[in-house]
């Protein structure tokens, strides 16, 4: 009866043992599974947005909303260059974050959201909004992760003012823009008019998602974004 007894207890140690591990390799896995966290945005070259609108903008749920008249950037000390004409986008760099991006076309969805690139690893050109270097607000962006690995603005909130953003267009120019202020925001209080109200200068706005990941929303909190301003151009040979 003993010896029964121990053989039992025995097997049931082995099973509790078992089940130990294979939690273990669970608990690993699913960490592994989360996404990773970017690094944290903080406002930086400038206060809070002049101008604001409530809502779930174009970073998180909703098209861009008709707003004011032509308004200029708070001042900034670099000069602005003159706007170039209009020429589709092919490709965004910026330097300082070793970022170098083909760009998709980005539309509207069935719900008036700005779509997101297909490819995680590529940034994406808003293609109603105004093309990078011509009057006006363009607007880029990109995905923070994807399924659990980091991608292509996945250090956006790094990017300091003064830092460069480049994009070579399909008419062999490269519009250098020089960044001037970054903003986080949270979804569900986006700055849509902000973003992308008319501008009296060619300005360009990088947007990626930001803060804490929810696992039951399988989403950021927030929005960070990235201002800048035309300071330059160049000739360039396009690379698409």
């Amino acid at each position: 009866m003993s010896g029964s007894f121990d053989g039992r207890r025995a097997a049931l140690f082995a099973a509790i043992s078992v089940l130990l591990v294979v939690g273990g390799l669970l608990l690993v896995l699913g960490m592994d599974r989360r996404q990773p966290e970017p690094p944290r945005a903080v406002d930086k070259g400038g206060g809070v947005p002049s101008v604001a609108e409530s809502g779930s903008g174009p970073g998180s749920g909703s098209g861009p909303k008709s707003g004011s008249g032509p308004k200029s950037e708070p001042p900034s000390v670099r000069k602005r260059a003159a706007a170039l004409p209009a020429s589709d986008p092919v490709r965004v760099t910026i330097p300082s974050l070793k970022v170098d991006s083909t760009l998709e076309r980005l539309g509207l969805d069935e719900n008036r959201a700005m779509q997101t690139p297909e490819d995680p690893d590529k940034a994406g050109w808003y293609e109603p909004g105004p093309t990078p270097g011509a009057n006006g607000p363009s607007v880029i962006a990109g995905h923070v992760t994807w399924d659990g690995e980091p991608t292509v603005f996945f250090d956006l909130a790094r990017v300091d003012p003064g830092d460069t953003v480049e994009v070579a267009r399909k008419d062999g120019r490269t519009a250098e823009f020089t960044v001037d202020r970054v903003a986080t925001y949270p979804k569900d209080d986006f700055p849509t008019v902000e973003v992308y109200r008319n501008l009296d200068h060619a300005g360009l706005r990088l947007i990626t998602c930001g803060g804490d990941f929810s696992e039951a929303d399988r989403r950021y909190a927030d929005n960070v974004v990235v201002y800048a301003t035309l300071t330059g151009s160049h000739t360039s040979s396009v690379t698409p």
